[in-house]
């Protein structure tokens, strides 16, 4: 289960280095060419929901399988692919199969370790191997391709792929899919894909669109409008409802998921902001970029290896805030990069805090949201939390990528591009210090109910 969330986190941003050489190679226009990118967040974040209610209802196992066989030959048409409509197309498919495999590996993980030190131990290793995924991507990026060809960044999936089928089919145990109380909700799972589905595509669109012009607010008021129907629809229901709303008056849910909205929104503008700020403004290559990214992969997995041994010590909210406010203080030393500065001062320090900061979140945010959740909605919980953190990098990252694009104006040179990535980076600063804040208030301490007790860790 570590390794398929490895591949889908590592999909989620290895393409990103070698995107200038998929647009050469294959004939993108500017704008065109972050379709790369959008098309695999869009289903990504858009199907999450019903990929987790869809492995509750047919099985954890035969839909990490079945997600798992898609993924993999999405990647091998993609390193096909001869057109721009080819590329794009089969990066919607890799998403259509992550949202199928993530919620369904991550359910599997809460039922097998419901609780005490074996539960701990295995969220460490998961939230370890789910972090460095994305920065492991970065590195893989760019050395796949500048030495073996951006092709590369998609066949990188099958070896995994298949690591994956071969350790899943032989490892883990068939589970029963839940007894359904009526027939599938099919109006709620529209609802629900569609208004995320067009969440994302809006937030996304800012790139083109200001967030006050008429393409964008009609779009997200669609989004809003959609998601409302939705609500109603599942309060409503005489079918098997896609998602319990009465989840959310569970503190311990609702507040890991609001960490995780904002956490993402953090930690995804993090990756692209100190990627170009290495390229563009140090002057560095696309392999020595994944090169320099490896201090930060290796300090996800420093903080997730603490969180195992905090967690058999502390409550996991208490390791959460600890984690969260690290990774605010790294953030807010990225965000006095210089146009002048060094490998060293202005990333590498920053890097080795903000980095062992996330690994610490990672492990406790999962557990607590998936603690109190009964084992038939194992798969819905764990697709929603997955759904928040994707719809919160891509709402994150749009929002600052605005703000530091309008601060370095038209402007390209270095500092006019340091003086915006610092900003979105201390922009990053301040939404960790909102989500630990969200955590001290809205998750219940120790001995006082829930699941932010040290037996949910």
């Amino acid at each position: 289960m570590s390794v398929v969330q490895f591949m889908v986190s590592l999909d989620l941003t290895v393409v990103n280095v070698g995107l200038p050489r998929i647009g050469s190679g294959l004939g993108f226009s500017e704008v065109g060419l972050t379709w790369v990118i959008h098309a695999y967040a869009l289903t990504f974040g858009g199907l999450l929901l019903l990929g987790g209610k869809i492995a509750d209802w047919y099985g954890h196992k035969r839909v990490m399988l079945s997600g798992l066989g898609l993924f993999g030959l999405a990647s091998l048409v993609g390193g096909l692919a001869q057109a721009p409509g080819q590329l794009v197309a089969a990066r919607a498919a890799q998403g259509i199969g992550a949202a199928a495999l993530a919620p369904a590996a991550l359910a599997l993980l809460a039922s097998t370790f419901p609780g005490g030190r074996q539960r701990v131990k295995a969220f460490g290793i998961w939230s370890a191997v789910n972090a460095s995924g994305g920065a492991v991507g970065v590195l893989a990026g760019g050395l796949l391709t500048q030495y073996a060809g951006w092709q590369w960044v998609m066949y990188i999936n099958l070896p995994m792929a298949a690591i994956a089928l071969a350790l899943a089919w032989r490892g883990i145990a068939a589970d029963q899919p839940a007894a359904r109380r009526g027939r599938p909700d099919v109006l709620g799972a529209v609802l629900a894909t569609a208004g995320a589905a067009l969440l994302v595509f809006g937030v996304i669109r800012t790139d083109r669109y200001a967030w006050s012009s008429a393409v964008t607010v009609s779009t997200l008021a669609a989004a809003a409008a959609l998601l409302v129907a939705f609500v109603y629809v599942e309060k409503t229901t005489s079918r098997d409802p896609l998602i319990r709303l009465s989840l959310f008056a569970n503190r311990s849910v609702a507040g890991a998921n609001t960490f995780a909205l904002l956490f993402g929104g953090a930690m995804a503008s993090a990756l692209y902001f100190v990627s170009l700020y290495l390229q563009r403004v140090l002057g560095g290559s696309p392999a020595r970029t994944g090169v320099e990214f490896l201090p930060f992969a290796l300090g996800v997995v420093v903080g997730s290896t603490l969180a195992v041994k905090l967690g058999y010590r502390f409550a996991p909210r208490t390791v959460l805030i600890g984690g969260g406010t690290l990774a605010a203080a790294g953030f807010a030393w990225f965000g006095l990069m210089r146009a002048d500065g060094s490998f060293l001062v202005d990333v590498l320090g920053p890097s080795a805090i903000a980095s062992v900061g996330i690994g610490l979140c990672l492990a406790p945010t999962v557990s607590i949201a998936t603690g109190g959740v009964a084992p038939h909605e194992a798969g819905i919980a764990s697709g929603m939390l997955n759904s928040t953190r994707q719809i919160g990098a891509s709402l994150g990252l749009a929002a600052l990528g605005t703000a530091a694009a309008d601060r370095s104006g038209q402007s390209l040179t270095p500092q006019a591009l340091s003086d915006g990535y610092a900003l979105g980076m201390t922009a990053g600063a301040v939404i960790l210090v909102a989500a630990v804040l969200i955590v001290l208030c809205v998750l219940p301490r120790p001995g006082h109910g829930g699941t932010g007790g040290a037996s949910a860790g």
